[in-house]
């Protein structure tokens, strides 16, 4: 016997707004079949329950939704698991590079913030190492 979970039920188990959800619909992620008078009630298999986890996994990586649904989508087609493997091997491999350029970034941006901040706490020393002049009062009576 298959089993079926509804919006809210997905909503609850992945911690997800219904509007997300259906958001993955409208991006051609999910699936769900109609019931219902006019089909207005989603119903969801197992198979889109597995596909919101792996959009959700995908998303977790850093791939944008277009690449989550070419790689699940890939997984759907009676294709030859080498090239999708390959596709998904390419896919990482760009997304790996891109997040190595970015934290190259970061490292030198951190780099920079910590020069300055080694720079600003000499001057601070300096300054709190300077005497402070004493304010000369006006006294008020007269010589």
């Amino acid at each position: 016997m298959a089993t079926f979970y509804t919006i809210r039920e997905l909503a609850k188990e992945f911690d997800l707004t219904t509007r997300a959800i259906r958001f993955y619909e409208d991006m051609g992620l999910l699936r769900p079949e109609r019931q219902g008078p006019g089909g207005r009630n989603r119903v969801y298999s197992t198979r889109e329950r597995a596909r919101l986890r792996l959009t959700l996994r995908a998303k977790r990586l850093g791939l944008s939704l277009m690449q989550a649904k070419d790689i699940i989508d890939m997984y759907d087609s009676p294709r030859d698991t080498a090239p999708q493997l390959e596709k998904f091997v390419q896919v990482l491999a760009q997304h790996r590079q891109q997040l190595e350029a970015q934290m190259e970034e970061i490292q030198a941006n951190l780099e920079e913030v910590k020069q300055h901040e080694r720079e600003a706490r000499q001057l601070l020393t300096k300054h709190q190492a300077k005497p402070k002049p004493k304010r000369q009062t006006k006294s008020l009576s007269k010589p």
